[in-house]
């Protein structure tokens, strides 16, 4: 049961953040399809929309879906969602119009001050890895004033 209410939370804070006004739209084709207790899962189909000028997937939207994914993952923790102090990505391989990309994150650690994500992106139908990378965030955001 609490693994299913992860899921659903996962689920929740990506269609909010996704269907806002924000840049953060841009990650509306990515469908959550597992998670929960500081994992996060999704899948998206590579589109004509999401090429980089050599017709691959866009090494920029790779970055955005990975600063997302690892952030709903964060947050199936129980954690603030926090501010990112790093964020790095290695490209791997090219993702091609029709592929279908899963998105896996999870957090390696998530402390009252700071936070470990890492993540994964691999082509479905093969396993092969397309890029990975991770992210820190400082989530101890106090808005208290001194």
């Amino acid at each position: 049961m609490a693994a299913k209410r992860g899921v659903e939370l996962v689920k929740q804070v990506a269609e909010y953040i996704s269907k806002g006004s924000s840049f953060d739209r841009v990650t509306q084709m990515v469908k959550i399809t597992g998670g929960g207790e500081g994992r996060a899962v999704g899948e998206f189909t590579v589109a004509a929309e999401h090429l980089n000028r050599m017709g691959s997937l866009h090494g920029g939207l790779t970055a955005t879906i990975l600063d997302n994914v690892t952030t709903y993952a964060l947050m199936s923790k129980g954690s603030h969602p926090g501010v990112s102090s790093s964020l790095n990505v290695s490209y791997l391989a090219a993702a091609r119009p029709g592929d279908v990309v899963e998105v896996d994150a999870n957090t390696v650690h998530a402390g009252r001050k700071m936070a470990y994500i890492e993540c994964e992106l691999r082509i479905k139908a093969t396993g092969k890895v397309i890029a990975k990378g991770g992210q820190t965030k400082f989530v101890d955001l106090d808005t208290k004033t001194s």
